[in-house]
């Protein structure tokens, strides 16, 4: 069955695999990397609509990490119909739980309200055409495709093909619905199987709707961040010409029935990695296919950790005193006092991690020994050795340039969000640190030391007669050929003019009555007040048929009024 990449694996699932205590081996710590898939590579064309009538080509909207730590999501509208939708570099498609799900992840989480007629929900084929996504670990999610105008921030999709899941054995929290994939098109079940299926990012460039075919990902320890369209965010990027730029590496089709290569992940070549200033150069699962490519590594928001091959990793912690192989699937622990620091570098500067930027969490039962990222996995077919995940992406603001057809290659741009390359914590600051932020993790490591895994190396998944080399422009799947191409020679381009965007919060100011006095209170509205998967003045008993929904302003202001009112009674 088909494997994707669009999979939430949760934090807290991983800490309560280690800590059961029903757990027939507890001292095993669960793999937490979400595994990766390859879809089958069809000739299906993307389709260019043409330009659209929004006037407005950027946006920036909040994005917010979920409990479980996992997972940063975003606030969408489908139709009028609010949702949280998980943000995910690392697939493509649009995932939204339905009605029609009644498995149990489903229960306890907003769906898609099918009896409710929205007059910009289109289906296809009667709903024949479906999709069923297996997930390694077992899980899977399968539904139809459908037609929806689809919003996030202000821009809009008005005929989004999205997936419609009537059955998941994915499990959500924060009353998230579903996935956004921000991912290339051929990455795309839906693009793969249905006509007109391009992503939703894909359709904002393939349409001229953005300003410019580029995105910009921003994360926080703080449960905050942003996720800005067409555009950068001003209020974190102070200097452009501190930005890194890389190519993106795209990759040789799947069997002997196509001879171009095109982009698939958001890869980059990882040239080096250190700690403490000792430096190695990764090896790539495969050296013969690949040498001039080296190792490669996706850059993928929607997984919480950083995985790597075991010879890297243990090279990694062979650099570490101290540190311990504590399960069989890939996972070691360091002291919980370690003071190194570890950076990776893509050909130019080290982006580096302190402690509290790799360190997982310590260990309850030996409380001085912490579970620490990178983790090491199994090969995978797809030649991919690294997959760096918000541990990884919260150091640096990441740009992801979508490329033009036939003009600019896919390009992506780190920009340092902490220039210090050396140590900058201290053993209070740890010690402060793991008692404020981080539970301790329940779990007893093994007593002896374990042997290393043993990993098979799978047949390579591409046509190795043709080339894929960085940098490659296509002739389709990018950006429409009518944006004119800003940036010059990958590694060291200046564009001067990226289209910015900046956060700016919805306002409201209310006049509150206290009997003898009156107050002016302003608050701050979040994006998300309005009611998830529930349109406005409609309920699952009966429908209203066509309606206005609120705006964000009005929806938020009778939440914060009936706060007001609820505070003063």
């Amino acid at each position: 069955m088909l494997l994707s990449v669009a999979l939430f694996v949760s934090l807290t699932t991983f800490l309560g695999c280690v800590a059961s205590s029903t757990d027939p081996n507890p001292n095993h710590a669960a793999d937490v990397r979400r595994p990766r898939g390859l879809a089958p590579r069809q000739n299906i064309a993307g389709v260019r609509l043409g330009s659209s009538n929004n006037t407005s080509g950027s946006g920036i909207t909040r994005l917010v990490l979920a409990s479980d730590q996992s997972s940063y999501y975003a606030t969408i509208a489908a139709g009028n119909i609010t949702f949280r939708l998980a943000v995910d570099t690392a697939s493509s498609d649009t995932l939204i739980a339905s009605t029609d799900c009644v498995s149990n992840a489903c229960r306890s989480i907003p769906k898609y309200p099918l009896k409710y007629q929205s007059p910009t929900f289109v289906s296809l084929n009667g709903n024949s055409t479906t999709f069923n996504v297996s997930y390694a670990d077992g899980t899977f999610s399968s539904g139809y495709v459908a037609r929806e105008s689809v919003r996030v921030a202000n821009l809009t999709v008005p005929d989004q093909a999205f997936g419609v899941v009537n059955e998941t054995t994915v499990s959500f929290t924060n009353e998230i619905s579903g996935i956004l994939g921000l991912g290339f098109p051929r990455l795309s079940q839906i693009y793969n199987t249905s006509a007109h299926g391009t992503p939703f990012f894909s359709a904002l460039a393939q349409r001229a709707i953005v300003d410019y075919p580029i995105f910009g990902i921003y994360l926080t320890r703080n449960y905050t961040g942003t996720l800005s369209l067409g555009a950068i965010d001003s209020g974190v990027v102070n200097n452009i010409s501190n930005i890194e730029w890389h190519d993106v590496v795209p990759f040789a089709p799947q069997g002997a029935s196509n001879n171009v290569s095109s982009y698939l992940y958001w890869a980059l070549q990882l040239s080096s990695i250190s700690v403490n200033g000792t430096s190695f150069t990764p090896v790539p699962t495969y050296p013969s296919v690949t040498p001039d490519i080296g190792s490669l590594a996706i850059l993928d928001v929607g997984t919480p950790g950083i995985y790597g091959p075991y010879n890297d990793v243990s090279n990694i912690y062979s650099l570490i005193p101290g540190s311990r192989l504590v399960d069989e699937g890939g996972q070691w622990a360091i002291p919980c006092d370690t003071l190194v620091t570890m950076s990776f570098s893509f050909g130019g500067q080290n982006f580096t991690l302190q402690p509290t930027d790799y360190m997982i969490g310590p260990a309850s039962g030996n409380p001085n020994m912490c579970l620490t990222w990178p983790r090491a996995s199994p090969p995978t077919p797809d030649g991919v050795d690294w997959q760096l995940g918000s541990a990884f992406l919260r150091s640096v603001y990441s740009i992801y340039d979508y490329g033009i057809d036939t003009m600019e290659p896919p390009i992506i741009g780190l920009y340092p969000l902490n220039n210090q390359t050396t140590l900058q914590q201290n053993s209070t600051f740890l010690s402060s640190y793991f008692s404020l932020n981080t539970a301790t993790i329940a779990t007893t490591l093994p007593n002896s030391l374990l042997s290393p895994p043993s990993y098979t190396t799978p047949p390579y998944a591409f046509n190795t007669s043709v080339v894929a080399e960085p940098g490659e422009i296509v002739s389709s799947e990018l950006g429409t050929s009518t944006y004119s191409p800003m940036f010059g020679t990958v590694p060291t381009p200046q564009p001067t003019a990226i289209p910015t965007v900046s956060l700016t919060p919805n306002v409201i100011t209310l006049l509150v009555t206290n009997h003898n006095s009156v107050s002016t209170s302003v608050s701050t509205a979040m994006d998300d007040q309005a009611s998830l998967g529930v349109p406005y003045g409609w309920t699952s008993s009966g429908s209203i048929g066509r309606y206005t929904a609120p705006s964000l302003v009005t929806t938020a202001s009778l939440f914060l009024l009936s706060f007001v009112v609820f505070s003063m009674s």
